[in-house]
């Protein structure tokens, strides 16, 4: 063969080797299932999903389970993630040796798989991000990496600069331990001592396990080599020969401890040298120092040594002397010393009389010896050019465009300093921005305003923010931040990773540079206590940082001022892909900024929209669960969320972070439902309470805006404690505690367990119990004192907080480190209880999870009110939230439902029940029908309680519902359930009132009808005498007529009727009886008759008020007049709606006109009135009232007078006396009588009492229910209505007697919707048609006797008939009976025939109702005579408890009226409550909204006329909160309206005009119509 030939052979042979190498690797890739992802196809971000397995730990049951249990285990820093690479096959005991198979008695290979191979595989299948994390991972737990990887063919390897670079390493080498120092700094650009171990092929020495015990302290035993003794270290490599791994021993400082005084690193290379000669010839070359180990050498071996260059100085032989052939073999290596010339100290002899330990001693000794002599040192990036020399590849070169794109800008800082560089190149999160943060804070507390008027100051605060943000949008946008933003944009996913990974790098190196000094000197100032010093350090600390979040922070705030100012499509779209660039980041698992600590501030619209855009992303499936950590400063907060989560918060760097960042973690299919969320997302904070800062002024004010935020947007809140006890963080806890009580007030309910760090031992848990209790003690204290600071005094504990219990919300975690750092591993300890923590955790959000989902767009208006909240410094009383809002809105709708539904019950029974009352028997006593009034009651009592029932019911369900955020409105629950019981009081009072009303009206009806019964007899017997006497002879029509003309003068002419009461002393009786237990009826006994007061104005004095304050302000103030004429307007209303009604006075009316007085002296808060005050203004409404009734009384017994009520039959009297005497049939014509009489009035009664439910209905279910859905809607639409109309008398009327102007608008409201379409017609027609049906229906079923017969046909069954009607119709209609016997007189038609014609004139009756409903169109009087009024339905539903605002009067609108704290929308400038200053009277400009937040004072009656802080309002007028405008333009409304009749106000109050802000006279109608919609939440 020639040599060509010979060539070519060993060409394809090698090809062919290198092709079953391959096809080798891919066999056992698919094997482990990592098939699919080679090469580099395994993703970072695949691996931070939240599943099953993410939680439970369950066994290895096949190979391919393997790698993913390697990297959960990994990813959770667990030490053990090595021995999982083995199955979990259990082998029962067998102890019958004859049945053991000896072929399978092993384990089978094919379970079996070597630790080293699942790491080569990973790594050949990572993606370059995941290959450097994995290598983060390992590093800390002490595990060799790998330096050269393997690529199939063994010789095909590649150095691993990039997997490597982001490794950070600190130690103190022994030069530096008496100053303290210590050196930080990449590990792979540390120039150090390099030691490689190598093997020949006969060697039987276990090389890696003397290298772990030669890295090995006494103490601290460590396995960063696999080896054969170790789980699985014995099964055959695969894939893995060939593979360098590398380790450093870094010493800490302490002499004793440290094995070597300096930093080393150690390179191991696996399988023998003449397999992987690449890499030994490699390893060689950068070595300071190669040990070979090796039993014999044999000729290929002896070549590939001798042909090495500077041996003597770098070549040792590690020889280990056993066996048979031990002669033979150490023949061999004294051939290669002699022909190597090595000394004796370069070859290391192993016996069999030295163990592993003391042997490594040796070698440790020889290393020490070598490092005397080390001339130059290597760092692994300068191995670059020897790997591309011997044909290895770098991985880190296919990273070149990244790296140059990252060096581009980083060329850019050049000499410059980072301050200096930021200013330039990074402007808008500079000086501008934090002075946007301080006026956005002060426009908030108000705490600088000088001598300057408050509004003023607001719209000075205001333009000074404007015109930064100007200066902002005015900001160029460098080349540095340019090109950032152009690589992100441009570049695809992974070149995008890539290109950050070495801006983090590079930032990294040059941090650690820049920022050493600056923190040395810090730690200097803080042990001299320079408050001012650690201020300027502090301050330039975070001057001097620069990260790729500065850039990122710049790339939002360029959205957050470019997109209100932009002009051009082409800048717009230029901007406009900046959030979906972001939101695509958070998805691939890079955090956000939420908080910019350096500002203290939020990009809410750049935060928003990257949310807005993920939130469509990912389909609108956004429900989040929010999880944070909260602790003191370097207490391992984020090493927990990391160990937790898998994921990369920076823990260690050379730069100063501050604020809060978010990261977003999917949640996998498996749990979505279980977990209730598609995403946790996790916060990471900066330390609070940091030692250094905390002398700093605004440290702790810091910090609680911080801790309130965080606490107040997440789900869960971990509290990280780094100590046995709770001493050190007592701070801490108090601003902790603070945040979850002002969570608990608003409605959130985050759940928060304690992590005691470093708590090693077995029995700390019954340790620890000790410290446990006074941690809860702390908590208890700390509650008590943040409940007494936010005004909650019926908070006491920290469990009247949040669920806590001592036993499930605190967890021992072990220390991070197993022994002593650098070398230290992470505690496995440590990881495995931060793994039984987070399970936990997660099992207890599936199913304890108090709090609903949000989706991202209610998390984002959550966090905008939250921020909004935080910047006040009262933050329960600040809180507005739209959220909260539309959750209370949607509550208060659905309750008014309930609440209709309860009185539409009642009032419908209530009709029946006086129905029932007053078709008693007449001919019973009194007590009977006492009786049935009390059983009626008792019967209203029952059916109120089976109705508050059903209502509680309700409420309790409504609570359960999801979606409806009933969590945020959990503390009005109680509020809503008292205002049922009170509803039900209300309801039962009135009910027991109308049953009085009802008997009383019974009483008076008898007496009447007993008189009429009386002369309706004398009248009957004179028609029969009558018609006797003219039956004699022959009369004619004319004549007959004359005759009972005659007879009827006669009979009539002595007929009384009932007698008049005396009004006035039935209400003078009440009077008296109101004040029975007062001790004030020597002043009533004087008056005589009440008909004398109420005819002038009453007259206010300075005797109505006590206080001397009280008389002075009744000189210059008319306050106590205006309230007394509103009082007696409102009332004198109410009497005359009274009068109105078509019945008789009752006592009732004067309690409810009594009871109205007390109401109206109890809501003001205003007036310091006393008794004589009250006694005066009652007498004087008595004396209007005593009038009125007194006119009704006589209208009731003008229309039931016997002497009226005969004259009403006497035309059917004249016809029966005319038919009888003509023997005439009158069937019909009595049928007619009968409809006329006894059914026609009936049915209009009917109609009277069913209208008003049915027209509260319509209106409800009508397109005008919105209007009346909640006094929120109905505040927005009476307010929208009032600007449409532009009146001033209307505004006047709404502002200083709100309760007469609502009642006079839903009267309006109800005319105008009852007028459209004739709706009032359509009613009463459908009530017109529901009872005559009933009626037809009462004809049917009283025709027929027992077993369903028809009634005798004879004369005498019409009266069973009728009396069977009044049966059947007793709950409907009431038909009288003396009406009834008196249109029957003398009826001489026939049972059946009577039935037929009373068909007949039902249906006549049908036609001519529905003619006069058709013709009538008075809806006023129709309004006014009803019993049950829907004006009256409608205004309890709306107006509530009638408070008002004590500075602005602005109308309470919570729901309810049990409710315990007072709110309403939109307050109002004081001066449009005819507030004004003494000394100028010219009105107050001022909003209580501002000024309940500024260092100003009030004073009035309440504060006993001293001077008080607006601040602490609350301690006068503890029901009100009064939060703060959220915007500037949020009272637009009321100022446009000052604005607009300022002169006409003055003038009404007696008052000089206000001096209005200049700015609020450019407001326009359409602004302020803006102002209303924000403050009701109207889209």
């Amino acid at each position: 063969m020639d040599r060509g030939s010979e060539g070519k052979g060993r060409t394809m042979s090698t090809m062919n080797r290198e092709n079953q190498e391959l096809a080798g690797l891919l066999y056992f890739l698919t094997k482990l299932g990592l098939g699919e992802y080679y090469p580099n196809k395994l993703t970072l971000h695949s691996l931070f999903e939240i599943n099953k397995n993410s939680i439970d730990e369950k066994a290895v049951l096949s190979l391919e389970e393997i790698p993913w249990c390697f990297l959960r285990k990994l990813f959770k820093i667990n030490a053990e993630c090595r021995s999982c690479t083995q199955l979990s096959i259990r082998y029962e005991e067998n102890s019958d040796l004859s049945d053991l198979d000896l072929y399978t008695a092993e384990d089978s290979a094919d379970s079996k798989v070597n630790p080293l191979d699942v790491i080569v595989a990973l790594f050949l299948c990572a993606d370059s991000l995941l290959q450097q994390e994995m290598a983060l991972k390992m590093s800390l737990c002490q595990f060799s990496l790998p330096l050269l990887l393997p690529h199939g063919n063994k010789s095909q390897c590649a150095l691993m600069h990039w997997a490597l670079r982001d490794i950070v390493k600190e130690w103190c080498p022994h030069d530096l331990s008496e100053s303290k120092g210590f050196v930080e700094e990449n590990i792979i650009q540390a120039n150090i001592p390099f030691y490689s171990f190598v093997r020949l092929k006969n060697c039987s020495l276990p090389k890696s396990q003397f290298l772990n015990h030669l890295l090995s302290s006494g103490q601290q035993s460590c396995s960063i080599f696999t080896h054969r003794d170790v789980e699985g270290g014995a099964v055959k490599r695969q894939i893995a020969n060939g593979l360098v791994e590398v380790c450093w021993y870094l010493p800490s400082g302490g002499k004793t401890l440290d094995i070597f005084p300096e930093p080393i690193g150690f390179a191991n290379l696996r399988g023998d040298i003449r397999e992987s000669l690449t890499q030994f010839n490699f390893l060689f070359q950068v070595s300071t120092a190669t040990f070979v180990f090796l039993d014999r050498v044999d000729e290929e071996e002896h070549r590939i040594l001798t042909s090495l260059q500077d041996v003597k100085s770098k070549l040792f032989l590690v020889v280990n002397r056993n066996g048979e052939n031990a002669r033979q073999d150490m023949m061999s290596v004294k051939t290669l010393v002699g022909e190597l010339n090595l000394s004796n100290n370069r070859v290391k002899i192993k016996d069999s009389r030295q163990n592993v330990t003391e042997f490594s001693n040796r070698l440790c000794e020889a290393i020490k010896t070598s490092l005397l002599d080390v001339k130059s040192t290597i760092n692994i990036v300068n191995m670059f050019d020897e790997a591309i020399e011997l044909g290895l590849s770098v991985d880190e070169s296919k990273t070149d465009k990244q790296r140059e794109a990252a060096e581009e800008i980083m060329d850019d800082i050049g000499v410059r300093s980072i301050p200096h560089y930021k200013k330039q190149q990074l402007p808008l999160q500079g000086e501008n921005w934090k002075r946007l943060s301080q006026l956005e804070k002060e426009e908030c507390r108000l705490k600088k305003p000088g001598d300057s008027n408050l509004e003023e100051y607001k719209l000075q605060l205001h333009a000074e923010k404007e015109q930064i943000r100007k200066d902002q949008r005015k900001c160029k946008v460098y080349k540095g931040m340019k090109r950032f933003i152009q690589y992100l944009s441009s570049s695809d996913k992974e070149e995008r990773d890539v290109f950050l990974k070495w801006m983090k790098l590079k930032f990294n190196t040059h941090s650690r540079t820049k920022l050493f000094e600056l923190r040395n000197k810090f730690k200097e100032q803080c042990k001299n206590k320079d408050v001012k010093l650690i201020a300027e350090l502090d301050q330039a600390l975070v001057d001097s940082s620069l990260g790729i979040e500065h850039y990122m922070r710049e790339m939002g705030l360029i959205y957050e001022f470019s997109t209100d100012s932009i002009s051009s499509p082409i800048a717009a779209d230029k901007i406009s892909h900046l959030p979906a660039l972001a939101a695509e980041m958070l998805l691939d698992g890079y955090p956000l900024e939420l908080l910019d600590g350096d500002a203290s501030n939020i990009p809410e619209r750049w935060v928003t929209d990257v949310l807005m855009e993920l939130h469509k992303k990912v389909g609108q499936k956004s429900r989040l669960l929010v999880l944070t950590v909260l602790g003191v400063q370097s207490s391992g907060k984020s090493t927990l969320l990391n160990t937790m989560f898998g994921v990369q918060f920076p823990v260690s760097s050379g730069r100063c972070t501050r604020g809060a960042f978010m990261l977003f973690l999917k949640v996998g299919e498996d749990l979505k439902s279980e977990l209730n969320c598609d995403f946790i997302v996790v916060i990471d904070t900066e330390g609070l309470k940091a030692p250094d800062l905390a002398q700093l002024e605004d440290s702790y004010e810091h910090d609680n805006q911080l801790a309130t935020f965080v606490i107040g947007l997440s789900d869960v809140t971990i509290i990280n404690i780094a100590m046995e006890n709770a001493n050190e963080m007592k701070d801490v806890l108090q601003i902790a505690v603070h945040a979850f009580l002002r969570m608990k007030e608003i409605g959130k309910k985050p759940v928060c367990h304690f992590v005691h760090q470093n708590v090693s031992s077995v029995s700390a848990h019954t340790k620890t119990m000790t410290e446990r209790k006074h941690l809860l003690d702390q908590l208890n204290e700390m509650t008590q004192i943040a409940a007494e600071m936010e005004r909650k005094p019926a908070i006491k504990e920290f469990t009247d907080v949040l669920d806590y219990d001592m036993e499930k919300n605190n967890w021992n975690i072990p220390g991070l480190w197993h022994g002593t750092p650098p070398m230290a591993p992470v505690n496995t300890g440590y990881s495995e209880a931060v793994a039984h923590f987070k399970k936990n955790l997660l099992q207890t959000m599936m199913s304890e999870r108090s709090n609903e989902p949000s989706q991202i767009p209610e998390f984002l208006v959550w966090m905008t009110s939250l921020w909004k909240a935080v910047k006040y410094e009262n933050f329960i009383f600040s809180f507005r939230n739209t959220l909260v809002a539309h959750a209370y809105d949607s509550l208060w709708k659905e309750f008014n439902q309930w609440e209709w539904e309860f009185r539409k019950e009642i009032l419908t029974w209530q009709t029946a029940a006086e129905l029932e009352i007053l078709n008693a028997d007449n001919e019973s006593e009194l007590e009977t029908w006492n009786r049935l009034v009390g059983k009626k009651k008792l019967e209203a009592t029952q059916k109120i309680v089976d109705q508050e029932t059903i209502m509680k019911e309700k409420l309790c369900d409504y609570y359960k519902r999801r979606g409806k955020r009933v969590n945020l409105i959990e503390k009005y629950k109680a509020e809503f359930s008292t205002s049922i019981r009170s509803l039900a009081n209300e309801i039962k009072h009135s009910v027991y009132a109308k049953l009085d009303c009802a008997l009383e009206l019974k009483i008076t009806l008898k007496q009447t009808q007993d008189i009429q019964r009386q002369y309706r007899n004398v009248i009957e017997k004179r028609v029969m005498k009558l018609l006797g006497d003219c039956n004699e002879s022959t009369l004619t029509d004319e004549e007959l007529t004359q005759e009972f003309e005659k007879m009827w003068a006669e009979a009539t002419v002595n007929v009384g009727g009932v007698k008049e009461r005396d009004i006035a002393a039935c209400v003078l009786k009440q009077l008296r009886k109101s004040f029975s237990n007062r001790n004030v009826n020597e002043e009533l006994q004087n008056i005589r008759d009440l008909n004398e007061f109420g005819r002038c104005p009453f007259k206010t004095t300075r005797d109505h008020v006590d206080s001397f304050l009280g008389k002075v302000q009744h000189l210059w103030t008319e306050d106590l007049q205006i309230f007394a004429n509103s009082v007696i307007k409102s009332c004198t209303q109410f009497v005359l709606d009274k009068v109105k009604t078509n019945g008789d006075y009752q006592e009732s009316f004067t309690k409810e006109l009594l009871e109205t007085i007390d109401k109206a002296l109890e809501k003001d808060d205003h007036n310091k009135t006393n008794t004589l005050f009250e006694i005066d203004l009652k007498i004087h409404m008595c004396g209007i009232a005593s009038r009125e009734f007194l006119k009704m009384h006589r209208k009731f017994l003008t229309e039931n007078n016997p002497h009226s009520q005969l004259k009403k039959y006497k035309s059917q009297y004249r016809s029966d006396f005319l038919d009888l005497y003509r023997k005439k049939d009158h069937c019909q014509r009595k049928a007619n009588d009968f409809v006329q009489f006894c059914i026609k009035p009936a049915v209009k009664e009917y109609i009277g009492r069913s209208l008003g439910v049915d027209i509260v209905d319509e209106i409800l279910t009508s397109s005008h229910s919105a209007k009346f859905s909640s006094r929120s809607f109905f505040q927005y639409n009476i307010q929208k209505e009032l600007l449409q109309k532009d009146d001033f008398n209307s505004f006047l009327k709404y502002i200083d007697q709100y309760e007469m102007y609502v009642k006079d608008w839903i009267f309006q409201h109800i005319q105008e919707k009852m007028a459209e379409d004739k709706t009032l017609c359509k009613l009463k027609n459908n009530i017109l048609h529901i009872i005559l049906n009933k009626i037809t229906r009462s004809i049917e079923w009283a025709s027929k006797d027992q077993g369903d017969v028809l009634l005798p046909d004879d004369k005498e069954n019409i009266t069973k008939l009728i009396s069977n009607m009044r049966t059947f119709l007793i709950k409907d209609i009431s038909i009288s009976e003396e009406s009834v016997k008196t249109t029957l007189f003398q009826i001489q038609s026939k049972c059946h025939q009577f039935i037929n014609c009373l068909k007949t004139s039902i249906n006549e009756l049908k036609d001519e109702l529905e003619e006069e409903i058709s013709n009538s169109d008075n809806i006023t009087e129709t309004l006014n005579q009803l019993p049950i009024k829907p004006q009256d339905e409608l205004f309890k539903r709306v107006f509530g408890c009638g408070k008002q605002c004590p500075f602005c009067f602005a109308p309470c609108e919570a729901g309810g009226t049990e409710h315990k704290e007072h709110h309403t929308a939109i307050h109002r400038p004081q001066g449009l409550g005819s507030f004004h200053r003494h000394k100028s009277r010219k009105l107050v400009t001022a909003l209580c909204t501002t000024d309940v937040y500024s260092e100003k004072n009030f004073r009035n009656s309440k504060t006993g006329n001293k001077w008080h802080p607006y601040k602490d309002y609350i301690k006068y007028y503890q029901d009100w909160i009064i939060p703060p405008d959220p915007t500037i333009e949020a009272s637009d409304y009321w100022k446009y309206v000052l604005v607009q009749y300022n002169m006409r106000f003055a003038q009404e109050y007696k008052a000089e005009p206000a001096d209005v802000p200049e700015a609020w006279r450019t407001i326009t109608k359409q602004q302020a119509l803006k102002g209303l919609q924000d403050a009701f939440n109207m889209k």
